[in-house]
């Protein structure tokens, strides 16, 4: 029986990708940087995925990952940025972020429903606990989990398994009694099946062949919306 369900934070139960698209889209048309849009998304998306993961392996700290993003984006328009100006220009474009901030709209329902059938529920996230903590406040999801664990305070990354069984240890809930929901299949779902927990990928989008037989090599369930949840726990 599952006891607990751990959860994913960004593109699984918050709207990450789509806060990113309309904040970036907003703070390039403030300062007048030109280009396609579909590209320039594609551009800083690319980013985020090589210097988050410069942070989440030691690195880069979670200030200096955000000034290469930023860097890296502006590079190609003629600019040079100094530090202080990065932090600046990173703090405008998250108060456009900020505004585009919204849940899947599956995410409280399936919450709902797990409170009600006395499942107990918490949060693995990649990232800096105070900035993930300010999403779940933003959100409307406070005192929604009785823990939220991060990267940043625990020094280790998904799909690390000791982050999944430092997570279960806090609830006093051995692995293979929890489950956990995230919608990237090799960092959370695979991660988390290694860890011995039931790993569910939440594949938002088409799902390949070679990613569904991935998921069933490494023992994981796929999952097309969290509504899914209700026939696996």
């Amino acid at each position: 029986m599952i006891e607990l369900v751990l959860f994913d934070l960004d593109d699984t139960l918050f709207a990450h990708r789509g806060a990113v698209e309309a904040g970036i889209l907003a703070h390039r048309t403030a300062h007048g940087l030109l280009g396609d849009d579909l590209a320039e998304l594609a551009r800083w998306n690319e980013l985020e995925e090589v210097h988050y993961h410069r942070y989440l392996t030691g690195e880069l700290d979670f200030l200096e990952q955000r000034r290469e993003r930023v860097r890296g984006f502006v590079e190609p328009h003629g600019l040079t940025i100094a530090d202080a100006d990065a932090d600046a220009w990173f703090e405008r474009y998250l108060a456009e972020y900020r505004l585009a901030w919204r849940l899947h709209e599956d995410a409280l329902p399936v919450l709902d429903e797990l409170e009600a059938r006395g499942i107990r529920t918490g949060i693995i996230t990649n990232g800096d606990i105070v900035f993930q903590s300010s999403k779940i406040d933003g959100l409307g999801l406070t005192g929604r989990f009785e823990h939220v664990v991060a990267s940043g305070s625990v020094g280790v990354a998904k799909p690390d398994a000791r982050i999944f069984h430092l997570a279960c240890e806090l609830f006093g809930v051995p692995p293979q009694d929890a489950a956990y929901v995230g919608d990237r299949l090799e960092t959370d779902a695979v991660g988390a099946a290694s860890a011995g927990l039931t790993g569910v990928w939440l594949a938002r989008g088409e799902p390949t062949e070679e990613q569904l037989r991935r998921a069933t090599q490494a023992g994981a369930r796929v999952i097309r919306s969290l509504t899914e949840l209700r026939d696996l726990v």
